[in-house]
């Protein structure tokens, strides 16, 4: 996880989450804490800045002060900038800590060179985790500014020479392409949003191409997996069922688990943070 003086989850409720990046104090919509009482009101009072979102309104920031334009946050060897974006979002997600440490063991457990395909791969948390441990990785997002984002993290973490293919394009057009290429991974890593559109307008739903998508990574890795990790966080996707559609996947005797992802508070209260399944 992150350090303390990185990020803090201080607060939740009422469908909102109060967080700490790097000094930088913020007032968040969080679904997943509707209907929760917030452990502390009078700590709200404290966030210099907030994110309000009602009807059709796309959503604004309010400072109380002055935000920073950017700011930094660190995870080991990993530097990621954040920025305050016009949907509420600043580039990272803290859950995801959790996922670059095992990312990295994994790589140096394989005690050789490992090829890494990160689809939805954001702004890069997953692979600058993966290329710092010594592997080779494909980061492919369909956003060519989150693309460049990621780009200019790996500049940051001192990376930019490291072995990373940055692609802009949809990620199951570019799974099955691969696939007619006869090129192969060693490892596949994911985090597909809900809803999402590709570099030429393609849609993506969960619901609907998760399954192809699994299926896709388990031929792409046949014979020579080291390791699998899927995130998720669409409603209904319970740890069971995410399990059940990977195994079936990557062949029903693959050694998974699946867990909740969840953020603890600063007093000790955990949020619900998604899914995620390893192999």
């Amino acid at each position: 996880m992150f350090t303390p003086d990185q990020y803090q989850l201080i607060d939740f409720g009422d469908g909102r989450r109060l967080e700490r990046f790097a000094g930088v104090t913020l007032d968040r919509p969080c679904p997943v804490a509707e209907g929760i009482e917030r452990g502390d009101p009078d700590l709200w009072t404290r966030a210099d800045g907030r994110f309000e979102k009602t009807g059709n309104d796309p959503g604004h920031w309010i400072a109380d002060g002055e935000l920073p334009e950017r700011w930094n946050v660190a995870h080991g060897d990993v530097t990621l900038e954040l920025k305050c974006t016009p949907v509420g979002h600043l580039g990272v997600f803290p859950e995801q800590t959790a996922n670059w440490d095992w990312i990295a063991r994994q790589v140096q457990a394989a005690g050789g060179p490992v090829s890494v395909l990160n689809l939805f791969a954001y702004t890069g948390g997953s692979t600058l985790a993966a290329v710092a441990a010594g592997a080779e990785v494909v980061h492919v997002d369909a956003a060519r500014n989150t693309v460049a984002w990621a780009r200019r993290n790996a500049e940051l973490s001192g990376m930019a020479e490291l072995p990373v293919r940055w692609i802009a394009d949809d990620a199951l057009k570019f799974a099955k392409r691969e696939l007619k290429r006869g090129n192969r991974y060693d490892a596949v890593i994911l985090d597909p949003p809900s809803y999402g559109h590709g570099t030429r307008g393609e849609v993506w739903r969960l619901t609907k191409h998760l399954p192809r998508l699994l299926q896709l990574c388990g031929e792409l890795t046949a014979g020579r997996r080291r390791f699998v990790l899927l995130t998720c966080h669409t409603p209904g996707f319970d740890p069971g069922r995410l399990k059940t559609m990977t195994a079936e996947a990557l062949g029903e005797s693959a050694p998974l688990t699946a867990s909740h992802l969840t953020l603890r508070s600063v007093t000790g209260r955990e949020l619900p943070s998604g899914v995620v399944v390893r192999f």
